[in-house]
């Protein structure tokens, strides 16, 4: 993430506003006092704040988006809740709050429901993770990290693995020439019973297909095989299986 770059949100960063200390003061006062202009400008005025907070959160595998989002409701709330009498600087006051904001959405918002106790596990280690990368200048093994936190290996494993975002089968993970092999594809299906190619009465659909995707058929939905194994039978590539099965499936379909 750049200052200089459109990608956060929509918004050109090199052109976001940044107060003076001075200048914040006086936009709190009025903002206490209810005046919606000056308050709207004190959250223009510190996203540079949100966004410093932010780039430490970015190698957790969500979406900046997202993260920048949540960092702002925790500026707003240190907008609202900051006391104008304490001898405190607004930007002191406000990073704990923007922190806490993310760490609340990372802990709560996984797709997968976990204990509090594995996911505080969990970043305890992405901590001890950070420190131990520091020290080491190399990523920590596992054993290390355990040996950290005093924690056995396999409560670290557990942890790490609750907070893996889950990966969509239909995720890409190949493209060529615009058509794209999904992690769906890699997939064995074992011995293939029950298979729904079985369901819509394939035998009656296989007199139509050509014997290169009778082939392909009979490799990927009544033996399980995924397309790198069909296509290290049949002496293609990967793409191309992908093509000849993305059209026999158009064919039963049809």
């Amino acid at each position: 993430m750049q200052y200089g770059k459109v990608d956060i949100c929509g918004l050109d960063t090199s052109k976001l506003a940044v107060l003076k200390e001075e200048d914040k003061i006086q936009l709190l006062k009025l903002a206490k006092n209810g005046d919606s202009a000056a308050r709207e400008q004190l959250i223009s005025g510190n996203l540079r704040l949100v966004l410093s907070v932010v780039q430490r959160f970015l190698n957790r595998g969500e979406v900046p988006d997202d993260l920048f989002q949540v960092g702002c409701i925790g500026l707003i709330k240190s907008i609202d809740n900051f006391d104008i009498t304490q001898s405190v600087r607004f930007s002191t006051y406000a990073v704990p709050m923007i922190i806490g904001e993310i760490r609340r959405f990372l802990r709560d918002g996984s797709a997968l429901r976990v204990s509090r106790s594995i996911k505080d596990t969990a970043y305890h280690i992405m901590q001890a993770k950070e420190k131990l990368t520091a020290a080491l200048h190399r990523e920590p093994t596992v054993l290390e990290i355990a040996a950290e936190l005093n924690l056995p290996k396999e409560d670290i494993v557990m942890a790490m693995e609750s907070v893996t975002a889950p990966v969509s089968i239909y995720e890409p993970v190949y493209s060529d020439s615009g058509d794209h092999i999904y992690l769906l594809d890699q997939l064995s299906c074992g011995d293939g019973e029950g298979s729904w190619v079985e369901e819509i009465a394939i035998k009656e659909t296989l007199q139509n297909l050509t014997p290169r995707e009778k082939t392909i058929v009979q490799l990927r939905f009544l033996e399980g095989k995924t397309q790198t194994e069909v296509s290290k039978i049949i002496g293609i590539s990967q793409a191309q299986v992908s093509r000849l099965e993305k059209g026999v499936i158009d064919k039963i379909k049809a």
